[in-house]
């Protein structure tokens, strides 16, 4: 009888994590630096795209985490088609204040960049306090609020530059958008500047060392859900979608590639 209870226990065990497993909603979890970080998917692609470009321009990690801590302030993430007066998109920057048209601002290439552009004309940005030099380029009525993001802001950064690898999963569920192949690869040069083909059904990367391979990976990875991919590898770790926990977690690649070299798999 003992045995046939334990037996049960342990069965209701598994069933009850596996339950628990693929409960709540799509989610990704960033983590770097002993810390983990819980955003959509919607948040993590931005965030991903906000990453990229200060990558594609050469500026240096503090440039990503202030932007992402700015972005989570002003509008958590999200490309917000509304805000206080005309103030639009991730930054919530205005039309009227000479950030772009509405739809550059609501492009998030363009507002990140538009977001570097002023962040880069501060002397000394890389060492001031993110409370000072998100205020100088934002004008925010609440800038002491910047700084309750900026851990978060610097782990974003740290796993989708590649500084942090395999730090970014997504629990996501079945994909159901395709987007062809070529996109992908159009979208993941755009944003980051890597070069990227299609061969057969993937998209194949290349990263000029393994950081910037990562950084791809982790791209890819944000923008799963948008883009309908259904697996990453880089180098001998892959990260394949799923519902339950383990896709927060990249795993040992069935079939690794150089340590260098990214493929994506869609739909």
């Amino acid at each position: 009888m003992p045995l046939i209870v334990a037996l049960v226990g342990v069965g209701g065990y598994l069933a009850y994590t596996t339950l628990m497993g693929n409960l709540g909603s799509p989610s990704c979890r960033a983590t770097a630096l002993g810390r983990s970080v819980t955003f959509t998917p919607e948040q993590s692609a931005n965030a991903a795209t906000i990453t990229a470009v200060a990558l594609k321009r050469g500026l240096p990690p503090r440039a990503a985490t202030i932007a992402n801590a700015t972005a989570i302030q002003e509008s958590k993430l999200q490309n917000l088609r509304f805000g206080d007066r005309d103030s639009l998109g991730l930054f919530q920057q205005r039309p009227s204040q000479g950030w772009g048209t509405p739809a550059q601002i609501l492009d998030p290439v363009h507002a990140a960049n538009a977001f570097y552009d002023a962040l880069i004309k501060i002397d000394g940005y890389q060492s001031m306090e993110i409370t000072k030099v998100a205020q100088m380029v934002q004008r925010s009525a609440t800038p002491q609020a910047y700084a309750d993001h900026e851990q978060e802001g610097r782990i974003l950064a740290s796993t989708l530059s590649g500084q942090s690898p395999a730090g970014i999963g997504c629990r996501l569920d079945a994909a159901t958008v395709s987007t062809p192949a070529a996109s992908i690869a159009a979208g993941l040069t755009a944003e980051l500047g890597v070069p990227a083909t299609v061969q057969g059904a993937e998209v194949v990367a290349t990263g000029g060392n393994t950081q910037q391979a990562w950084a791809a990976g982790s791209w890819a990875v944000a923008h799963a859900e948008t883009d309908g991919i259904t697996s990453v590898t880089v180098g001998d770790r892959s990260w394949t979608r799923a519902r339950g926990e383990e896709a927060w977690s990249w795993q040992a690649a069935t079939k690794a590639v150089a340590p260098t070299s990214v493929t994506i798999t869609g739909r």
